[in-house]
């Protein structure tokens, strides 16, 4: 088994513990075989298919006007980008601490990524940095809802207010996530949501791009299907970007149970923050008031900047059957690709990179294998 840097070797896959796992049942399977014997596997129009009823239940959810299901949380950031008349030669806030896609997206409409250093107890975009990163070429900041804690969105909106900068929440892992009370995307100009696997609720693959700017909502149909307003005739730039039908039975689905998700998430990781609490050699999560997790991830740090110390601990972890996993072990700056973009130093960027690592707490896991995590780790450290 292969984990960034470090090989583990001599570890089981039968019993490990995952770090996040889709939940799913009969119901899923009946909503897939429904749409497989209708035959229509995908769809232009909203009125009656499952990518519309899907896109109408998750405005609900997400408090925003407007929802658009694509085929990836990737997507949805391009997309957002693009919709932002985000071009060549623009700049894009964004921080290094997580999933390449951030930035990738923001290279893919031919912009540049500029990074910021991170906040060290939330792990997520620190606004101060953010001030002293803007320029004239500035277009867009992208903060990032980091393991499932929202990032001080309001704060960056302020930011952007001044300078008329469009702000892009990247909420792909902030699914049940609450900022001053409210969702994410209800401070950003739009929010990106991913679907992947992993995630709190999943369609196999797929995102969604919610907002509630009319301009956005009117543009973002037809770039999802080559920029065609009328069929076969494109008025814009856009693509292949639909989300299947078989995947938005499953999101509909998924979204009506992601409540129960959620509370088996707080539990889980509630229990494990007590079992852990006086260990001094770690730094548990920090959810600061005004804030609501929704515990994408349960990551903790170890005060040690030793990252051979970090790795040690993952990999006894695996050895005890527990899928213990490092998120980001080489921030995105730090990448042989994106290097050319940026030549900052991060400090609190790349010592959290030495030093976290993320603990399962997902539903599958159960109470008696939340005491069996933490006794386990208790005994590493």
């Amino acid at each position: 088994m292969y984990i960034g840097r470090v090989h583990f070797t001599g570890v089981s896959r039968l019993k490990l513990i995952p770090i996040n796992k889709p939940l799913l049942n009969e119901e899923e399977v009946k909503a897939v075989t429904k749409v497989l014997r209708s035959g229509i596997l995908t769809s232009r129009t909203r009125s009656g298919s499952e990518v519309g009823m899907f896109e109408e239940a998750f405005e609900e959810f997400s408090k925003a006007k407007y929802a658009f299901a694509v085929n990836s949380g990737t997507t949805a950031l391009y997309l957002s980008l693009l919709v932002s008349k985000v071009n060549r030669g623009d700049e894009v806030i964004v921080p290094s601490f997580t999933f390449v896609a951030t930035a990738e997206a923001v290279v893919l409409v031919g912009a540049k990524p500029v990074f910021v250093d991170i906040n060290p107890d939330t792990y997520n975009i620190n606004p101060e940095e953010i001030k002293k990163a803007i320029t004239k070429k500035t277009k867009a900041i992208i903060p990032v809802d980091l393991f499932g804690l929202p990032a001080d969105v309001r704060s960056i909106a302020e930011i952007a207010k001044l300078r008329d900068l469009i702000v892009i929440e990247d909420a792909a892992q902030g699914h049940g996530a609450l900022y001053k009370g409210k969702p994410p995307g209800c401070f950003a100009d739009l929010a990106c949501w991913s679907f992947y696997a992993s995630k709190n609720m999943t369609t196999g693959e797929g995102g969604m791009i919610t907002t509630s700017i009319t301009e956005f909502s009117e543009k973002l149909p037809a770039m999802r299907t080559h920029g065609e307003k009328n069929e076969y005739v494109s008025s814009m730039l856009g693509g292949n970007f639909r989300m299947p039908e078989m995947e938005a039975a499953v999101g509909r689905v998924q979204l009506k149970k992601l409540p129960e998700f959620l509370k088996m998430r707080e539990r889980n990781a509630q229990r494990l923050a007590t079992k852990l609490q006086n260990i001094n050699d770690i730094q548990l999560p920090v959810t600061p008031m005004g804030y609501k997790h929704s515990w994408y991830l349960f990551t903790i740090r170890l005060r040690n900047d030793n990252v051979k110390k970090r790795d040690e601990v993952i990999y006894g972890l695996r050895r005890a059957g527990i899928g213990a996993t490092a998120y980001y072990r080489v921030p995105i700056h730090l990448m042989p690709f994106y290097r050319k973009f940026s030549k900052t130093h991060l400090p609190n960027t790349e010592l959290a990179s030495n030093q976290v690592l993320s603990l399962p707490v997902h539903p599958g896991v159960t109470i008696e294998q939340i005491d069996y995590i933490s006794n386990s780790l208790r005994r590493l450290l």
